[in-house]
């Protein structure tokens, strides 16, 4: 998986995650498209481990692919009912208030 952690000048985080295979792709379904790219997935390889420890106090969270959205279903963070599909690629976004 990729990991990038956005920081805003509020002091927020926006954690996304990507599945390795997806990173520099795009995702079509019906009219919506999706660029998996570098600029926002990030370009370095994560573990499991690292992309658990980003999300566990992340209060913005976007995730793409079978094993990103897998891991947050694994910690609790959503249910499989809580993503979308793009295709046939799970996407999920948690916003923690």
């Amino acid at each position: 998986m990729y990991l990038k952690v956005h920081r805003t000048p509020a002091g927020d985080e926006v954690v996304a995650v990507c599945d390795s295979d997806l990173l520099d792709t795009r995702l079509h379904h019906g009219e919506i498209e999706i660029h998996v790219s570098e600029s926002f997935y990030g370009k370095n390889p994560a573990t499991e481990e690292e992309v658990r420890d980003a999300l566990r106090y992340a209060g913005n969270i976007n995730l793409i692919g079978e094993r990103a959205v897998a891991v947050a279903i694994g910690m609790g963070l959503i249910e499989s009912t809580g993503c979308i599909r793009i295709g046939s690629v799970p996407h999920a976004q948690i916003i923690r208030l």
